[in-house]
């Protein structure tokens, strides 16, 4: 990297100018709160993250609209457009919601847990925007979890109490404390569970946790009826629901016992699911109302499903004589998984539509899925019909999708986003209906063919569903150059076939027209590295093996697209070829002595004979210069020249790309080892992250290590690149996000975010940067200012790293590209050193050239020719007849009274007035020579004639009186040669003097006095020429022998 340039007194590099205004520098107008170069624009990925159940609402008899849950926002869905999102709430509550209920036209969400805010209330939203909000009520102190509306009515429930508003007005109506039976500890506790029965006006049952239920009537606010459990140990009332039948009501209780319970009569008449069945309870039941699916045609009523939190089944009865199974739909979603850590699962809410053969889901899992029943065939098992979904667990790896070869217009649209609930998705930044999970073969396809059970994960750590995908994605490499988009061939639908083990060679003619795979990841406590077709979004036909049998560690693909690069936990590195899946390359490569005799050649002409001695056959061929550790970083330079990975072991290897032989080693052990490589193509620079907490970037072309880069606090989770190569983004244990500027070394913003980063990115089109958090299932996405504003690089201290705001899913608070770049520059007004002072020159000794635009003396040299070439060729010709709407020539004839005026004035006034006019125009340009040639400083008057345009300043040039005392050609000259001397505006003043010669040369070869001081001129001129041309001459000389192909 080039040396910085330090002005005159070693203060350190000079920050960027002030842009100005009017010639005024603009002021900071507030102290910073964020950060100066992101701003937060909105979260991608939010489908039903919470355990808040969706609430639907139909408009019409074909058209519903869901509303979920993600946080502090609602988001509402389209069933009938294939569950197109249609709304996003604004604004966001100021706590978490913890219940909704879609109500008419409307929304109603409860928000306040009491945990982070002590506030609690119900916002009314329609469309999307906030309507109203309902009274909140006196000594509200407990968050409300479930709400119900029906009437006139509208019930919270707590966890204690009934808060009652009136529908039409959003008025607290009254508050209903429950009675206490016995002396349980639950007997006053509501488990959540209310419901309102159509048949019984202004009534409402409430579940209780001593398994008791209570009818209350909202109108009197007196308690009704108490409906006692059988036994004492059913446990709490879990869920209730209305049946379609009049007066019965569904009753789930926490020992997995359901009871349709006759609510006039006090009567059991079904239980289903004993003790002795299974011990999960179910959280969720719902009841068919299309009059069809019970019986073995699927032609009588009767059908009701329940879910639970426990696993991802869907249970299904039919009530008919009893009541029996008709069927499971198993693992509808993620289980909750103890094995696989932070992964989510369980159903949070089932409800089949009014009058439609379709079943809703919502899970844990964020995922909202809805299903249909087949009439003809009949099958007592839905089939999914819709979905939207996203990450269960957080993001561990995140990568935009490089730039196509043909210059597609996808450049910068979609993201890559590998979670740990082993999925990978992509992610589309236009239209979010286009992001789509890369799917990895039919799972319930290979559960039949293995015959699993299908009761997901238990305890004992029983294979699922989604253990048959592969393991979570620890690293990932990309390149579209190949990528045969949706023609693609598949090889006939295998799917990562071990190449190792397959005989014989692949048939690649097909794949050579219509491209093969265009991803490769590696994967946990895995093997083998995988292949994925990205145009056609599903797993590729490969699976690459590592070399010695261990975990892999690293891959990487080639520029072009047709070689993938696999590292692995041990320290091998092998190539393969993606087209055919056939491995070609083992670095290093055993050598042949015929082999390593050719080698010792190259290197001794190339001259690195220092690098490759003679036992190189012993050194290079063999195992010991494989690395000793766990590769932790591949990559490979744009012309497939070199391959350079990096280990734990501390060392950076390059490698020959044909014959796999190492050229070159960067040894850093046992000062530190490398955990992380990423690779800047277009710079040809490696950035490093090391377990002593820095980032080193080295160059390739050099192999040298140029910047150390400090100031991460605990472990590095991920860095990257700018798009530009000009800043590294990293992110740490501490929740912080750091950004330092590669040409000064400064670390120029951080920011602190909630939840620690685990992994980010920065967009091909340098718009975005995308980060995932370890708490979150969702992805941020932040603008870049810089694109449109000037961010200062002064190095800033830790004291300076404040929290930022987190971007949304509804946008609320973030900034687009556009208004982030153009709102008000935040600067601290403290700061002494945002803006470097304006300097004309960097240095004394450096010639400067002028900021005047370069058309500008080019039109001044040039300016005889530009008007004679603008001059008419002929006269304007009078029209042969005027137009029928101007008035006839024997008309009134304007007045020529200010031309007679003008005619009257003589001739010896009309010189005076001419002589005053030229005067008044050129007053301050000869005033300000006069003055300068009396003190000796041109300066104002050289600034002022470079304000003129090229004809004005030719007239000034024109004008210059040689008997004007002091005389303005002596002045002139003097003023360009003090200028040159300065050595600042050398083209300028080049033009200026080839002007002053052409013009006045017949006056200055008889004045004697001129021509002395033009000598002066030209001694400073050949004096200046010499040394550019010598330094100019110097720098060939350099760039020459470095381009030679001796070097």
């Amino acid at each position: 990297m080039p040396a910085t340039i330090s002005d005159e007194a070693g203060n350190g590099p000079h920050n960027k100018r002030q842009k100005l205004t009017n010639g005024i520098a603009k002021a900071p107008s507030r102290v910073s709160t964020s950060s100066r170069i992101f701003a937060p624009y909105r979260t991608l990925g939010l489908v039903s993250p919470t355990d808040v159940p969706f609430s639907s609402v139909s408009l019409g008899k074909t058209t519903f609209q869901i509303t979920t849950s993600i946080g502090r926002s609602l988001q509402t869905y389209d069933l009938r457009r294939g569950l197109n999102l249609v709304f996003i709430t604004k604004p966001q509550t100021p706590a978490t919601i913890t219940a909704t209920f879609a109500w008419r036209d409307r929304v109603l969400a409860s928000w306040g847990d009491g945990v982070t805010v002590k506030q609690f209330g119900i916002w009314v939203f329609k469309r999307g925007k906030q309507e109203s909000a309902l009274e909140t009520p006196i000594g509200l102190n407990e968050p409300v979890r479930q709400i119900i509306a029906f009437g006139s009515w509208i019930v919270g429930c707590c966890s204690t109490r009934l808060e009652v508003w009136k529908s039409l007005t959003y008025e607290h109506y009254t508050t209903l404390l429950t009675s206490s039976h016995g002396n349980s500890s639950g007997a006053r506790l509501l488990s959540g569970g209310i419901c309102n029965v159509p048949t019984l006006l202004n009534k409402i049952l409430v579940g209780k946790q001593d398994g008791s239920v209570e009818l209350w009537n909202l109108c009197t606010g007196k308690l009704v009826y108490t409906i006692q459990p059988l036994a004492l140990d059913t446990g709490a009332v879990v869920t209730l629901q209305p049946s379609p039948a009049l007066a019965l009501c569904a009753i789930a209780r926490a020992d997995g016992s359901i009871v349709i319970h006759d609510i006039c009569a006090d009567k059991e008449i079904i239980r289903l699911n004993t003790r002795s069945s299974t011990n999960s309870s179910f959280t969720s039941i719902s009841f068919r109302t299309d009059g069809l699916g019970a019986g073995d045609d699927g032609r009588k009523p009767g059908i009701m499903a329940a879910a639970g939190t426990d696993n991802g089944d869907v249970t299904l009865w039919d009530l008919n004589d009893g009541g029996r199974i008709m069927g499971v739909l198993r693992e509808a979603h993620n289980p909750p998984s103890l094995v696989r850590g932070h992964v989510s699962g369980g159903i949070s809410k089932i409800e089949f539509l009014p009058g439609q053969p379709v079943l809703v889901t919502s899970g844990l899992d964020n995922a909202l899925k809805s299903w249909i029943f087949d009439e003809t065939p009949f099958s007592p098992i839905p089939r999914i019909l819709h979905k939207r979904d996203g990450h269960a667990a957080s993001a561990g790896r995140l990568l935009f999708l490089p730039s196509e070869a043909d210059g597609a217009d996808a450049k910068g649209k979609w993201l890559l986003s590998a979670g740990r609930d082993r999925s990978l998705w992509g992610w589309s930044l236009r239209r979010d209906g286009q992001s789509t999970e890369l799917s990895q073969g039919s799972v319930r396809k290979k559960v039949k063919k293995l015959g699993f059970s299908g009761k997901g994960l238990d305890k004992t750590g029983s294979a699922g569903f989604e253990d048959l995908k592969a393991p979570d994605i620890t690293c990932i490499a990309c390149s579209l150059n190949r990528d045969g988009g949706m023609g693609a061939s598949t090889g006939g639908g295998v799917v990562w076939a071990n190449t190792t083990q397959r005989e014989g060679h692949a048939n690649a003619s097909e794949n050579s027209h219509t491209g093969w795979e265009s991803i490769v990841t590696g994967h946990r406590g895995d093997k083998y590295a995988r292949t994925w077709f990205w145009g056609r979004k599903k797993a590729g036909r490969w699976a690459f093996e590592s070399g010695d049998g261990t975990e892999v560690t690293s891959v990487a693909i080639t520029h072009c697209g047709t070689f993938a690069l696999v590292g692995s936990q041990a320290g091998a590195v092998d190539m393969f070829n993606l087209q055919s899946g056939i491995h070609r390359q083992r670095f290093p490569a055993p050598l042949t002595p015929a082999q390593a005799r050719k080698l010792k050649i190259k290197q001794l002409g190339t001259g690195e004979a220092n690098v490759m001695t003679a036992d190189m056959t012993q050194k290079y061929s063999s195992d010991n210069s494989k690395h000793a550790k766990e590769v932790t970083g591949l990559l490979v330079d744009s012309l497939n020249r070199a391959v350079v990975s990096c280990g734990l072991d501390g060392k950076i290897k390059f490698w020959d790309f044909m014959t796999g032989v190492l050229l070159y080693e960067i040894d850093w052990y046992p000062m530190t080892a490398i955990t992380a490589c990423r690779y800047h193509r277009e710079s040809d620079l490696i950035a490093v992250s090391c377990d002593d907490l820095s980032i080193r970037v080295v160059d390739i072309e050099t192999r040298k290590l140029i910047r150390e880069l400090w100031g991460c606090v605990g472990q590095i989770n991920d860095f990257c690149f700018s798009n530009d190569g000009r800043w590294i983004v990293a992110a740490s244990m501490d929740s912080v996000i750091r950004v330092w500027d590669l040409p000064t070394g400064n670390l120029i913003d951080a920011i602190r975010v909630e939840g620690a980063c685990t992994a980010l990115a920065f967009s091909t089109t340098g718009e975005f940067l995308a980060t995932a958090h370890a708490d979150m299932v969702g992805i941020n996405l932040w603008t870049n200012r810089t694109l449109f504003t000037h961010i200062p690089t002064r190095h800033i201290s830790e004291t300076e790293i404040l929290q930022a705001n987190q971007p949304t899913a509804s946008g609320e608070g973030g900034l687009g590209l556009l208004e982030a770049a153009f709102e008000d520059v935040i600067l601290d007004d403290n700061s002494p050193d945002q803006y470097a002072p304006t300097t004309e020159q960097l240095s004394q000794n450096m010639t400067t050239l002028s900021l005047v635009p370069r058309s500008r003396w080019q039109t001044l040299l040039n300016l005889d020719v530009i008007k004679e070439r603008n001059k008419p060729k002929e006269p304007p010709k009078a029209p042969k007849k005027a137009p029928f709407f101007l008035p006839p020539l024997g008309g009134p004839k304007p007045s020529l009274s200010s031309e007679a005026d003008d005619e009257r004035v003589s001739a010896a006034e009309q010189s005076r007035i001419t002589r005053m006019e030229r005067h008044g125009a050129q007053g301050e340009i000869t005033t300000l020579l006069q003055a300068g040639a009396k003190c000796h400083e041109y300066d104002p008057f050289v600034n002022q004639l470079k304000s003129l345009s090229p004809s004005a300043a030719d007239i000034e040039i024109r004008s210059l009186n040689p008997l004007a005392v002091p005389n303005e050609f002596i002045a002139f000259v003097r003023a360009l040669t003090t200028r040159l001397k300065q050595k600042l505006d050398y083209e300028l003043i080049q033009a200026w003097m080839s002007v002053f010669l052409r013009v006045h040369g017949d006056v200055i070869v008889h004045d004697s006095e001129l021509i002395e001081e033009l000598k002066i001129w030209r001694f400073e001129q050949e004096k200046e020429s010499r040394r550019l041309g010598s330094l100019i001459g110097y720098c060939s000389g350099v760039v020459g022998f470095l381009r030679s192909g001796r070097t």
